[in-house]
């Protein structure tokens, strides 16, 4: 079960989120039971007649963090591969599997929010293609340590990681994707894990685990060997009246159902999920907590029977 620590400012007031509000609840999150943290990676957010919205950059935030928590996984969802190119987004994401004594997960996608784009001076076309270069330099710079690669987009000649993490074939790579036809067959071919968003019951699942599935049968990959992530929309009305207009289908629902919406993912053989948790308040995070602690108590009574 994982955690999704908001970097951003807060919604109502647009105010700053201090580094050490951020600390609070992910250390929090980790005493309370939860398997990993993880965060957003963009530069702001811009909606037409809206202030902007200012984010913390990710990476810097996730080195601290990966000092600040003791036990939990840490990662990013997604890192959008145009901020920074491949071959030096290894290098980083080596030093901070490093700093977390081998806790990242490494999660990538093809970025998706133009106005950042424009703003901070990074291409936003091709941004598929650019991806499947990016990954073709990623991989074997993660597990080999070394690569020799001279793409359209990204050159890496010659390029060696060094010194070398604290895993052997560093940290797993996962691909966030919800259901292109070209990013599904690129997360066949490239990743450890794949991860897609914004879920809420676990039927909602079907139609892109499907297509996962279809994608790894077209290269001749068993889909078992591919680990299934899904990043959960968590939606509390009552604390909350209005629906977060980037959740299409949110879970909602009471401690015990949401309890059992995180049985009907495991039985679904989703290996993890996350929550990005609506609104963002101590209430929110003290229900979702009650939920994770009677799932916990619901696999102990069926691990026993």
């Amino acid at each position: 079960m994982g955690w999704w620590s908001l970097l951003a400012n807060t919604r109502e007031e647009n105010s700053k989120r201090s580094y050490d509000s951020i600390r609070t609840v992910a250390q929090q999150a980790e005493a309370d039971g939860f398997d990993s943290i993880w965060l957003p990676d963009h530069l702001f957010y811009r909606n037409p007649g809206e202030p902007t919205r200012g984010i913390w950059e990710c990476w810097t935030m996730l080195a601290a963090l990966a000092e600040a928590a003791q036990r939990v996984e840490i990662g990013t969802l997604v890192t959008c591969n145009s901020f920074r190119t491949p071959a030096i987004l290894a290098k980083m994401a080596t030093t901070v599997d490093e700093v977390s004594h081998g806790r990242l997960i490494l999660s990538v996608g093809a970025g998706w929010n133009e106005p950042e784009y424009q703003a901070f001076g990074l291409p936003f076309d091709h941004r598929v293609a650019r991806f499947e270069e990016a990954l073709q330099i990623l991989k074997p710079l993660l597990r080999q340590g070394h690569v020799d690669f001279a793409g359209h987009y990204y050159q890496a000649r010659n390029c060696e990681i060094a010194p070398r993490g604290p895993r052997s074939e560093g940290p797993p790579l996962m691909v966030g994707s919800e259901g292109g036809p070209r990013m599904l067959k690129l997360t066949a071919q490239y990743a450890d894990l794949w991860n897609t968003g914004y879920m809420g019951k676990p039927e909602t699942l079907a139609n892109r685990g499907a297509k996962i599935e279809i994608a790894c049968r077209e290269i001749r990959r068993d889909p078992a060997t591919l680990g299934v992530t899904a990043l959960i929309g968590l939606w509390y009305p009552d604390l909350q009246a209005n629906k977060p207009k980037f959740f299409d289908n949110p879970l909602t629902g009471t401690v015990q159902e949401i309890a059992l919406a995180m049985h009907g993912y495991a039985k679904l053989g989703v290996q993890h999920i996350m929550f990005q948790v609506e609104p963002y308040t101590g209430e929110a995070r003290q229900r979702l907590t009650g939920a994770l602690q009677l799932y916990r108590g619901m696999e102990q009574q069926s691990e026993r029977s």
